[in-house]
């Protein structure tokens, strides 16, 4: 009887336990994913409400003739080559190889940074010729509203990410924390950067 109550505990809580069965995922992985799935939804909001108001409200201004495209696409090449050197710091920390992990951390955390600079030269830019929340020199509200909000709440997740990965080198370095903790600040950048990509597409190619 008893090894039979065991075992049925063991059934129970094993579901719930982090790390075992259904889906061998530690706790603070699964919290960053359900974190990652509902950023997933807002950015979805945020995209789908711009496509909604482009198609409604008539002719758009062109974006290329606004917009550095050769700046914003350096910015996109640089966030996408942060992606690899956090993807390699990623691999070294699964490796043991622990002395190979910081420089990648802290080249990743450079490339948000200039991320950063390129976005704060280009907003300068906007706002300079005429831009604010709700208006502009270009004839539609909304245009310069939902690029202040969605780069800004974007920018406000490098922000983020760039400190997080700070802190995680720094972490590593005092043997404070496990491969796992590079692992989910990876999956964090990797989404920041894949978020880009979309943003860049709709807002400032199509």
């Amino acid at each position: 009887m008893a090894h039979e109550a065991i075992d049925q505990e063991r059934v129970v809580a094993s579901p719930w336990g982090g790390g075992q069965s259904p889906f061998a995922v530690g706790w603070p992985k699964l919290m960053m994913w359900l974190f990652l799935v509902s950023d997933t939804l807002t950015f979805a909001g945020l995209l789908a409400g711009y496509g909604v108001m482009r198609i409604s409200l008539g002719r758009w201004p062109v974006q290329s003739e606004i917009f550095n495209l050769w700046l914003v696409g350096a910015m996109t090449f640089i966030l996408i080559c942060s992606s690899a050197t956090m993807a390699v710091a990623v691999s070294a920390s699964k490796r043991g190889d622990r002395p190979r992990v910081i420089p990648f951390l802290l080249l990743t955390a450079f490339g948000g940074m200039l991320f950063l600079a390129g976005q704060y030269y280009e907003w300068s830019h906007f706002i300079h010729e005429g831009a604010r929340l709700f208006a502009n020199p270009w004839g539609i509200p909304q245009f310069s509203a939902t690029f202040f909000i969605t780069t800004g709440f974007h920018g406000g997740h490098v922000t983020g990410g760039v400190i997080y990965l700070l802190i995680t080198a720094l972490r590593w370095t005092r043997g404070r924390i496990q491969p796992e903790s590079i692992e989910i600040a990876g999956l964090y950048w990797h989404f920041v950067d894949l978020v880009w990509v979309f943003i860049f597409t709709l807002l400032y190619l199509i």
